[in-house]
């Protein structure tokens, strides 16, 4: 299995949330198709709500990261 059951509950849902966001990016990149909008509508409710959710990830996934680079157990890059 790839995602990491021994992290918290939370931690696991805002990864597939920050992933799918990444999935629905690529595809409008590559393809300019938005999966989001394409199975949920344009621009309903359930749609900004996704969209809010999968922001709300990303940022918690940055901070996350940055706890994880701030750590003791981190190595100096330089």
């Amino acid at each position: 299995m790839i995602i990491n059951t021994s992290i918290n509950p939370f931690t696991t849902i805002t990864t597939i949330l920050a992933a799918i966001g990444a999935i629905n990016w690529g595809l409008v990149g590559i393809f300019d198709f938005n999966l989001v909008s394409y199975l949920l509508g344009e621009t309903t409710t359930i749609t900004k709500i996704v969209y809010s959710l999968v922001g709300i990830s990303g940022l918690y996934s940055l901070i996350c990261l940055g706890g994880v680079l701030s750590s003791p157990g981190a190595k100096d890059a330089s």
